[in-house]
């Protein structure tokens, strides 16, 4: 999008169920429910017809939505088709997308962190033998964490995206179907080259081709969409209650209404909790969905101003010794950082500071604060803000 963002206004909406976006309303939607979801959505940011541009899951998603309602696309450039023959499906079966639930002590985690970790060195991730390897192989703990963090915004709902994408039968628009232009690379090491060959018969401006590398990918995409531009607005269409505020560098998440009265800040190493009516909230600088910025105080500022509000509320400062209730949320190969994040998560509705684990520091226990699902979210928020945590102690210190 980075690089995109130079010829285009690039728009990516989270699948239903899948980063901020909600899930769908049904037990087991299917194919043509996420389709349904991308046309009800681009009709309400009113950009349609737009140029589309989708990666494996993605892209299985526009093509059903191109073929049913091919009058909101001008284009479609596809990273890869899946056309799933008997023997793959039945591999699949229900290894490929077990429960994914958290746990009372973490262990979800640990299957977590591996199994992101090893689906680059074997397709698919849980069938282990040498001729299921890939050759992109690789154990970058960034990679890693970044897939991470999109599983745990989640969770048990990629079971209902992904499922879809493993049943879902080939999709694409009759020759005579008189659909937009639709070009299918994928790149040596894709799991989804072979597939290319299996594509069969496609509308005249529909093509397909392997690349050599992702970068040819891209290339080829980018330049298939900029023949094909789409319809742009003179305004977008905005969520009144939540979104995110543009700011040099980066952009500061917020919840609420524009123009409330208050500011609401959460406390270090926490993200944006609803707010009250005639409040707003933001995931501070670093936290939550919200940029970094070097100057938390001056940021925050720019915020209230630009969001209207007359009263900052800061919290406290959190008691404790700043250098033990923020660990090291720095991800590594073996993904410890996860475990450091559930143990202090779980220690925080048990004992005040959560590192002091003796009777003088007990706390009552809120069952509500035990749960495993409540842990998780503490836990995600820790991850989320690494040292920005501690950084934001030290400012709310220095503000006393």
């Amino acid at each position: 999008m980075l690089q995109w963002g130079e010829h285009f206004t690039c728009i990516a909406p989270d699948t239903p169920g899948f980063g901020q976006s909600d899930p769908l309303d049904h037990p087991k939607p299917e194919m043509a429910e996420y389709a349904e979801a991308l046309a009800e959505f681009l009709r309400a940011m009113n950009i349609a017809p737009c140029a589309a541009y989708g990666f494996h899951s993605g892209g299985i998603i526009c093509v059903t939505a191109i073929k049913r309602q091919p009058d909101l696309f001008t284009a479609l450039a596809v990273g890869g088709y899946a056309i799933w023959t008997e023997a793959e499906m039945e591999l699949f079966g229900t290894s490929y997308l077990p429960p994914f639930r958290p746990s009372r002590y973490g262990e979800h985690l640990t299957w977590l962190w591996n199994r992101i970790l090893e689906q680059s060195w074997f397709f698919p991730w849980f069938d282990v033998r040498d001729e299921t390897r890939l050759p992109m192989a690789h154990a970058d703990p960034n990679k890693v964490q970044a897939i991470v963090m999109e599983m745990l915004d989640s969770g048990e709902h990629y079971q209902a995206g992904y499922g879809a994408v493993l049943r879902a039968p080939r999709d694409i628009p009759a020759v005579d179907a008189g659909a937009p232009p639709c070009l299918i690379t994928a790149f040596d090491g894709d799991p989804l080259q072979a597939h290319i060959d299996r594509l069969g018969t496609m509308p005249d401006n529909w093509s397909a081709q392997k690349v050599v590398t992702p970068e040819d990918h891209q290339a080829a995409s980018l330049a298939f969409l900029q023949d094909h531009p789409g319809y742009s607005p003179e305004v977008f269409a905005e969520d009144q209650t939540a979104g995110w505020l543009a700011l040099d560098g980066g952009s500061i998440h917020w919840s609420g209404r524009k123009g409330a009265e208050r500011l609401i800040l959460h406390a270090p190493g926490a993200e944006l909790a609803e707010p009250e009516p005639g409040d707003i909230a933001i995931d501070v600088p670093g936290h939550g969905l919200s940029s970094d910025y070097e100057d938390i105080v001056g940021t925050i500022s720019q915020i209230a101003k630009a969001l209207g509000v007359k009263q900052i509320v800061w919290p406290d400062v959190p008691a404790g010794d700043p250098d033990k209730l923020y660990p090291d949320m720095i991800p590594d190969r073996f993904g410890t950082h996860l475990a450091k994040a559930w143990s202090a998560a779980r220690a925080q509705a048990i004992f005040a500071p959560w590192y002091a684990a003796d009777k003088d520091h007990a706390v009552p226990v809120d069952p509500s604060a035990i749960i495993p699902e409540a842990i998780a979210i503490r836990a995600r928020a820790m991850l989320r803000a690494g040292v920005s945590a501690r950084r934001y102690h030290d400012v709310l210190a220095n503000r006393v």
